[in-house]
Parts: C-alpha cells; structure tokens; sequence
C-alpha cells in the first residue's frame, strides 16, 4: 500500500477525532492508514487539554471532584462526543440481544436507548470516581491519568484499523480505517 507523508495522516487523525481546525485534504486508504497511526497524538493532545482543565480547577482551589468531572468533560468536548456515541451504540446494540443485522441497525439509529444511557452512566460515573481518587493522591497522578487513558484509548483505534479486522458495517468511517494499519 503507498504511503501518505506524515502530514497527511497527522491531518486525518485531528480532523476526524477532535474539533481542532484542521483540514483533511485526503480521504483515501493512505491517508486513513498514516491517520490512525497518529491517533495515539490526537490522543495525547486530547489527554493534555483534558488534565491542563483539572489542573486549573485544582490550582484555583476546586477539590479532586471539580477537577475529575472538568478532565471527563473536555475530552467530550473535544472530540464532539464520538467515543461516548460509539459506546452507547455499542450498549444498545449488544443490549437489544437481537442478531447482528438488526443490533447493527440499531446502533445506526440517532437516538440512544436504555442500555446506552445505562452505559454512559455507570462508565462517566466510574472515570470521575477514578480521576477523583488519582487527584487526590497527587495533582500529577490524576493528570497523568488523563493523558495516559487518552493516549491508550487512540491506540486502540491503531490496534483495531489492523489487517485482518474487519469493519462491522460496509460504509462510514470504521470501512475507510479497516485494515489500514500493516499487523
């Protein structure tokens, strides 16, 4: 597979996972491949913008808990939502417990349902529960804790645009990243 230079992946990466100004010029298999080798930077972007929020709450006096919610809450922000759409689409459609074709339109479908907001809950409630204990150890570990998970979590988008995984569905954006990435 030809490569795109650097740039062009590094573009497709912040214009397709974050609401940084970033233009994508190309929207091609290279371009997806360099794009989702560089998730793991629009990750740590993500993850830096996130704990420089619970930092500030935290210098200007907030406790562990303020800063915990602000650290989830930019991460949402800054990427217009996508992983928690993902994970509430997910939710209903294993939740629904009805064959891969119907669980698959579910998922398509705009609104959310029990199961996604069920997950969005318990997960949300469980990363400021966690961000709040890691603050109140030390300022740096709840800051670490943030950028860490932001960069693991693109890495895991790296891992799953592999050869041989396949997309779920023919059409969006997991079709144009599947397979991108050489195992």
């Amino acid at each position: 597979m030809p490569t795109a230079p650097f740039a062009d992946g590094l573009r497709f990466a912040f214009g397709t996972l974050t609401v940084f100004p970033v233009e994508v010029t190309r929207w091609d298999r290279p371009a997806a491949r360099g794009g989702m080798l560089c998730a793991p930077l629009a990750g740590l972007a993500v993850g830096a913008a996130s704990a420089a929020a619970g930092l500030v709450l935290l210098a200007l006096g907030a406790g562990p808990p303020l800063a915990a919610v602000a650290t989830v809450a930019v991460p949402a922000v800054l990427t217009r939502g996508l992983h928690l759409d993902g994970l509430a689409d997910t939710a209903d459609g294993l939740g629904s417990g009805k064959p891969a074709a119907d669980a698959l339109r579910i998922m398509k479908q705009s609104d959310i349902g029990p199961f996604g907001v069920l997950a969005l809950a318990l997960v949300l409630l469980g990363q400021v529960a966690a961000l709040a204990q890691a603050y109140g150890a030390s300022w740096t570990r709840g800051a670490l804790a943030a950028v860490v998970s932001a960069v693991v979590a693109r890495l895991a988008l790296t891992l799953a645009a592999r050869t041989g995984v396949p997309a779920a569905r023919p059409e969006g954006l997991g079709a144009a990243v599947a397979g991108a990435v050489p195992a």
